[in-house]
């Protein structure tokens, strides 16, 4: 059994009124990768931040043993001002204090008044000297290349080190922040959704840094594909408690179906012993109050003990409360979409060249490509919102597009929810609740404004707005980035009993199997057809 370098001991953690975690306790081991899943809201991420010393339980303890730990939070705070260099540099902040002292003291040893005292320069002399001692003892005349080596660990090339921050993908951002944790040598990493905005390349890169850091990850993350490939158990965080799974998340996802049907026929035979200890009670209570009888009255004390010091085997939940995403398009159009020629450039700078495109009627199409190669571009030109440079788009004469936009830019922040749901369809607003309601916005939500839900909040109402639309040709620019992992069951179950066409941009490796049956590659400008799943493709680029 390995080294335990952090004990989680009974936590307990309330957001203002509200419990998030109830008596959690956790041994993390040395070297294990573990994927922490869960419900949006779970305390996912509360968990990380309490294991990271960013927030205090409200009772238990956590006992870090000598472990330097990493957090990537799930949106990272980078300096605007600062290069890509700068930021993994500045990571160790006590070994820059100790280099600026040191340059310090040396401009001092260099002043006519301090080297010109003998007393004085001694003093100085000495506490560069202390100052470079320590520098030593933290490896600081390697810490640059540590850094160098982290950048390039996690995919920057050496023309990337002085770009700004600003410059940078949300996907390259996360990079640089877990470039940083290397750099500071930790020994376990806390990774909050790390994959977000990630390109294909970028995710199987993330997969091999994982799999290769020889210290603990635990990783948060809503791509199965990426849990299957780099964790040895799973950590779920549901109804406030924590439960441990060996494996990945296909293991995890199988175990957790038998032993809920276990906890169901455990429940049901304790629920069979508990009837007939309660009868043998109610009988000799009764027989008592007939004829007073001491042995009776015993009796039903000894079986009233009995019953309460039984643990009770709680009732399992084997269906929680899903959203209820129905995507109701009729056939339409046998052709659905024909591009020819499709250029598009902005100025100077060409992003689609000579691209064609065909899907017939009840096609299920991945995009897939780098991030900048113009994916969306193209989204936003069949949707008439870019105008082509030269080419030809015909969407069939019987065909409604519906659109999923990847930064929900079709959700109004400053409308209420209910004023959402009246944009998509005009009904009354008892109805508008009730429907908010199928998509687990309880009735308080409903008039809160759409500024103050979350991502996955976001991504569950523009699908309730997309069932509304009753569209029969579907445009999803990363429909499962912000959705916890039952959404993206209910999303992939409602897309295959949708009757219509689905053209959708994904790197979600495990979504894409599990929808389509044809990837379509942009790179260069270009398209290219590859017949079959994700599965397919990546066999075929083997």
């Amino acid at each position: 059994m390995s080294a335990i370098i952090v004990n989680v001991d009974r936590i307990v953690y309330h957001h203002a009124a509200e419990l998030i975690l109830d008596g959690v306790s956790w041994e993390i081991q040395a070297g294990k990768k573990i994927g922490l899943v869960g419900p949006n809201g779970a305390g996912k991420s509360t968990l990380l931040r309490l294991i990271a010393g960013e927030l205090a339980p409200d009772s238990g303890f956590i006992v870090r043993h000598k472990t330097r730990i990493g957090y990537l939070a799930q949106e990272p705070r980078l300096a605007p001002d600062r290069t890509v260099w700068d930021v993994v540099v500045s990571a160790n902040e006590s070994l820059h204090a100790l280099e600026a002292e040191m340059r310090r003291l040396e401009a001092r040893m260099g002043d006519p008044a301090v080297y010109g005292d003998e007393r004085a320069f001694e003093r100085v002399l000495a506490a560069h000297a202390r100052a470079q001692d320590a520098f030593e003892q933290g490896d600081g005349y390697r810490y640059e290349s540590r850094c160098r080596q982290a950048l390039q660990a996690v995919g920057f090339a050496e023309a990337d080190f002085t770009l700004p921050t600003p410059f940078l993908s949300g996907g390259q951002k996360k990079m640089l922040g877990l470039a940083r944790l290397l750099a500071i040598q930790c020994d376990l990493l806390l990774l909050d959704e790390p994959d977000n905005h990630l390109d294909l390349a970028g995710k199987a890169h993330l997969e091999r840094f994982i799999r290769d850091f020889p210290g603990t990850v635990i990783i948060v993350s809503h791509d199965r594909y990426l849990l299957d490939e780099t964790v040895d158990a799973i950590a779920e965080v549901e109804e406030h408690r924590l439960t441990i799974y060996p494996g990945n998340y296909s293991a995890y996802a199988t175990e957790k179906q038998l032993r809920l049907l276990r906890q169901q026929q455990a429940y049901a035979a304790q629920q069979k012993e508990i009837a007939r200890i309660e009868a043998a009670i109610a009988r000799f209570e009764y027989w008592a109050s007939i004829v007073i009888n001491e042995r009776h009255i015993r009796q039903a004390r000894s079986r009233q003990k009995m019953l309460e010091k039984m643990d009770k085997v709680e009732k399992p939940v084997l269906e929680r409360e899903k959203m209820g995403l129905e995507l109701n398009g009729w056939r339409g159009s046998n052709k659905v979409l024909e591009i020819v020629g499709l250029d598009k450039a902005f100025d100077e700078d060409i992003i689609l060249l000579g691209l064609d495109l065909l899907i017939w009627r009840g096609e299920r199409v991945g995009l897939i490509g780098k991030n900048g190669c113009g994916k969306s571009v193209l989204f936003r030109c069949i949707l008439g919102q870019e105008q082509p440079t030269s080419g030809v788009i015909k969407v069939g004469p019987s065909v409604s597009v519906g659109y999923y936009a990847q930064e929900h830019q079709t959700l109004n922040p400053q409308r209420t929810l209910i004023e959402e749901i009246w944009d998509a369809k005009s009904m009354s607003e008892h109805a508008a609740v009730n429907f908010l309601r199928r998509f687990l916005f309880p009735y308080r939500r409903a008039r809160d404004t759409v500024s103050t839900l979350s991502g996955g909040e976001r991504s569950r109402l523009q699908l309730a707005k997309l069932m509304l639309s009753g569209a029969n040709f579907l445009l999803l620019d990363e429909p499962t980035n912000n959705l916890d992992l039952p959404s993206c069951e209910v999303l992939e179950q409602a897309l295959d009993e949708f009757e219509g066409t689905v053209l959708v941009i994904s790197h979600d490796r495990y979504f894409l199997n599990r929808t389509v049956s044809r990837i379509v590659e942009m790179e260069d400008g270009a398209l290219t057809d590859y017949p079959g799943d994700f599965t397919d493709y990546a066999e075929k680029m083997t």
